[in-house]
């Protein structure tokens, strides 16, 4: 690739709101001029797409891997909160997420985990403290507080998530928020303590209750959370302070596209150009301070070709003026990358996840929704058999587990609804946001099958139907694969298809099991330590008798 290069097209200034021909000068990797002039090609030029909130991990893919599938879909940086792997191995794990992410021509920001270990509720791999997050603010590399998903800390002013707060202010860093369902008087008073950002929003009533209060809104669609409808209809009037991200996209859904097809749904809503393309392209450079160019002389020359603005086909993508991506390809090489783990665990007998029935007449159940991270409480009826509380397929209630990973103890059991299997289990160890084992399954046989695949990999995602297995073996952080991406992809989306083959009907059947431990959000979950109440942040009992 030439350092010093000229490309011809129609320019979309996004500063001046206008679309010129003209063209752009590269000299280093950075604009040295941009010239208004005829154009030689009909391509339309613009700055790369940004996605302003992702975990890296989701895409069970390593930094380097994960730049390799992106940039196809012109996105040319993100914005990383490695909390996932930190939660695993601490501080060693966010600096190799930073470290692997240099091994390739691509710009990742990562943040400073603020909640690791998420809640006190659960059984994390590590701890992150309030020095460790001070030392990370001395890397260039960490652009804000990742996440503050402590919300009952923030109302509360609790001693220890202020003082981390303060550290990003004293190190001028943006604070993220993560705050579901707040609105009103409590999302002025979350967002009082210096957060500025939050993604978590579900409808547009809550966004708004939260731009009121001064806090910019990211618009979520990943691979199970989906809320752009929701909150695509706010863009026209408050786009100055929104923008999009995935949050959270497996590895086959990826290669699909990335924040492009954010961009393409809003336009094909009839939404203003420059409008969309300052939410997916300019909002988060401006906000967290990155160093991507806009298409502007002096910037470094991070820009997309696109063929038409209907379509927003991506034609190239550059980054630091080296071609990175053309034509739906990857121009970026395979690079191996180290293994890295914590997983400590035996394997688990069928009757270790047996529940006994003692007299129990009324079943609390998670009831899982498709494209939601939250989750509601049923009380049902429970099908007993033998003397224990079995599952009841007929009905959808299946049975959820959560093993610890990082020591050997009893597993923790629950119900949940509208997983959707017939037949067998699938588990994984990718498990928000501890990351221990998490498996559903029709009967105790299968699920101790799955299970036990994962522990002999030390990592990795599963399906059981009878004698047919499958297996992704996720060695790094036993959250994320350090092969080729588009192989990750493929064999993702072969265990993706049993799991669908075997009766579920979930959209993305490991993305919503992985998010059914996750606490913080609610109403319902299930933590290594038992089931748990996210509204009230307290345990609850299976049986309500």
């Amino acid at each position: 690739m030439p350092t010093d290069f000229t490309l011809s097209g129609r320019i979309i200034d996004l500063h001046q709101q206008a679309i010129y021909e003209g063209t752009v000068h590269v000299s280093n990797g950075r604009i040295s001029k941009i010239v208004r002039e005829p154009a030689s090609s009909q391509k339309y030029i613009l700055p790369g797409f940004v996605d302003a909130h992702v975990h890296v991990e989701s895409a069970m893919l390593v930094p380097s891997e994960f730049a390799r599938l992106a940039v196809p879909h012109g996105t040319v940086a993100t914005v990383s909160d490695p909390h996932e792997i930190g939660n695993v191995l601490g501080l060693k794990g966010v600096e190799y997420m930073v470290e692997n992410g240099k091994k390739v021509p691509f710009k990742f920001y990562f943040g400073a985990p603020s909640c690791v270990p998420a809640t006190p509720f659960e059984t994390a791999g590590a701890e992150i403290t309030a020095a460790d997050i001070e030392t990370l603010f001395q890397r260039d590399e960490i652009k804000y507080l990742a996440e503050m998903m402590n919300w009952p800390g923030v109302l509360n002013r609790d001693p220890v998530v202020m003082e981390k707060i303060a550290l990003a202010h004293k190190y001028g860093k943006a604070v993220d928020g993560h705050a579901p369902g707040l609105m009103g008087e409590q999302a002025r008073l979350y967002a009082s303590a210096g957060i500025s950002t939050d993604h978590e929003c579900f409808t547009a009533e809550e966004a708004l209750d939260k731009l009121a209060a001064g806090m910019q809104i990211l618009i979520r669609e990943g691979s199970a959370a989906k809320n752009f409808e929701a909150l695509i209809p706010l863009l026209p009037e408050h786009y100055p302070y929104m923008m999009f991200c995935s949050d959270d996209k497996h590895p086959d859904n990826l290669v699909e596209g990335h924040i492009n097809l954010l961009v393409k749904r809003a336009l094909a809503k009839g939404n203003n150009l420059f409008h969309v393309l300052q939410a997916a392209c300019v909002n988060p450079v401006e906000h967290y301070k990155l160093e991507v160019g806009l298409l502007r002389a002096g910037d470094p020359a991070d820009f997309i070709l696109v063929d038409n603005l209907e379509d927003f086909n991506v034609a190239a993508t550059y980054i630091n003026g080296q071609l990175v991506a053309e034509q739906g390809k990857t121009k970026i090489a395979f690079t191996p990358s180290a293994e890295i783990n914590n997983f400590n665990t035996k394997p688990k007998a069928p009757e270790q996840f047996a529940v006994a029935a003692d007299n129990a007449t009324r079943l609390r159940v998670i009831e899982a929704f498709d494209g939601q991270l939250i989750t509601k409480e049923l009380e049902v009826a429970p099908k007993i058999e033998n003397g224990f509380i079995v599952p009841d397929v007929a009905q959808d209630v299946l049975k959820l587990t959560v093993v610890n990973r990082y020591e050997n103890a009893a597993p923790a059991v629950a119900f949940i609804k509208h997983v959707g299997l017939r037949r067998g289990a699938i588990a994984s160890s990718v498990g928000h946001d501890s990351h221990n084992i998490i498996a559903v399954g029709v009967d105790d046989e299968s699920i101790a099958r799955a299970v036990n695949l994962i522990i002999e990999a030390q990592g990795g995602v599963a399906a059981v139907d009878g004698a047919h297995e499958q297996l992704l073996s996720l060695p790094v952080a036993g959250i994320m694969s350090n092969e080729d991406g588009y192989k990750v992809a493929e064999r993702y989306s072969a265990i993706d298809r049993m799991s669908k083959e075997m009766g579920s009907t979930l959209a993305s059947p490991f993305m919503t099991l992985s998010f059914m431990a996750l606490l913080v959000i609610p109403s319902l979950k299930l933590s290594d330590k038992g089931l748990f109440n996210g509204d009230t942040f307290e345990f609850v009992t299976l049986a309500t008798h």
